[in-house]
């Protein structure tokens, strides 16, 4: 898994360009059936996301949901987006997070009336927990330029079928108005991305701004208004939830790798000679002291931090070489470590954090292999330490 990359998908280009905007330096990605990517860095953070276009209806997008899951692995996918409102519950620009996705077009058709067999997925806990508190945190929206109200949070079922709901009275609104009365949103993708996560074991989540109410005023001026502050709003609260995420997977690793390393130093016994004598130590660091166990020369200068970048570099290439990781991974590790390396001859404070940043984001790509991760810890330090 990708520790440190979230997929986010969209359905329509309005919707793909509100959550580029919030990306910095995207890059495209080709996969080889020719599905381009876009893999940058949310704005200000080290979270990458792989934004991915799949077109209208729930077989297109489970398609391309599937095949990003296969081709980056990430913590989670997130599926994007504008939706009609079914209720005056949520406001034209709020946001809906799916607790639950019906496929609202199963049924079976007997003489009596069409008879509702929807399939139903529900969100994966850990991502419904962290969206519920990043709406309680209520500080994730964008500034309003108009000075208008803040789109809120809504947390209910969304539907999902294949065509387009725009109407109050026809006879599938009524339908759906029997069958699923706790949707608060309707839309065409949802069942798709659900349905690929499930089958690939992949936390998804969708997260709809509302952008019209699904009652015969689509496309209409008022529509064509709301449906890029719905985006953006989605995209916002998607973005943050996608670092969010990112953030609890580092946090994990570091735990990991504390518990790891602190388990390897207490398998040795180390010695070391002072004034003539000899003191027994059994710790993985020692801090505030000119004692230091387990750990190489004390890095003093950016050359010291490129020669131990150095040296890291080829303990990650053994690694790789053993099958510790695939081949893109120690691809992507070899290049923040060259970016790192570059960062730090360079000798400045605005250089040192990006050297840090980008060790923080090696880490993620390393953070399976809990040996390398302890080597990497000084490190990172160092590097924020020339500043």
């Amino acid at each position: 898994m990708s520790k440190d990359l979230v997929v986010i998908l969209t359905a329509l280009n309005l919707e793909y360009q509100a959550v580029r905007w919030k990306l910095t330096g995207p890059q495209v990605h080709r996969h080889e059936r020719g599905t381009r990517f876009e893999v940058g860095t949310v704005q200000g953070t080290s979270c990458r996301v792989a934004l991915g276009l799949t077109n209208k209806g729930n077989h297109s997008a489970a398609v391309i949901a599937e095949r990003a899951i296969q081709e980056f692995s990430p913590v989670a996918v997130l599926f994007v987006g504008v939706a009609g409102a079914l209720w005056d519950t949520a406001r034209l620009g709020d946001v809906v997070m799916a607790t639950h996705v019906y496929a609202y077009h199963g049924g079976t058709s007997e003489d009596d009336g069409l008879k509702a067999r929807p399939r139903v997925w529900e969100a994966a806990h850990g991502i419904s927990q962290l969206g519920s508190h990043l709406a309680r945190m209520n500080d994730w929206a964008d500034d309003m330029p108009d000075h208008g109200r803040a789109p809120q949070v809504r947390f209910g079922a969304i539907a999902a079928g294949e065509v387009v709901q725009n109407s109050k009275i026809s006879a599938e609104a009524r339908w759906i108005r029997q069958h699923y009365n706790d949707a608060l949103a309707i839309e065409m993708e949802a069942a798709g991305v659900a349905q690929a996560g499930h089958l690939s074991g992949a936390p998804v989540a969708i997260i709809r701004g509302i952008s019209d109410r699904a009652d015969g005023t689509k496309s209409s001026a008022k529509d064509r208004n709301w449906q890029p502050r719905a985006a953006a709003n989605a995209a916002a609260f998607a973005t943050r939830l996608a670092v969010e995420l990112v953030g609890e997977q580092e946090q994990i690793a570091m735990s990991q790798a504390d518990r790891a390393h602190t388990a390897d130093g207490l398998k040795g016994h180390v010695s070391n000679t002072a004034h003539n004598s000899t003191v027994g130590i059994m710790a993985g660091s020692v801090k505030e002291s000119s004692v230091y166990v387990n750990a190489d020369r004390k890095v003093t200068s950016p050359a010291d931090l490129v020669a131990e970048l150095d040296g890291f570099r080829e303990h990650l290439k053994r690694h790789h070489t053993e099958g510790a990781f695939d081949d893109d991974t120690c691809r992507e590790a070899l290049a923040e470590l060259g970016f790192a390396r570059r960062a730090a001859r360079e000798n400045t404070p605005e250089s040192s954090k990006r050297a840090t940043m980008a060790l923080k984001r090696l880490r993620g790509l390393i953070a399976e292999s809990p040996e390398l991760v302890a080597r990497l810890a000084p490190l990172v330090v160092a590097a924020g330490d020339l500043s």
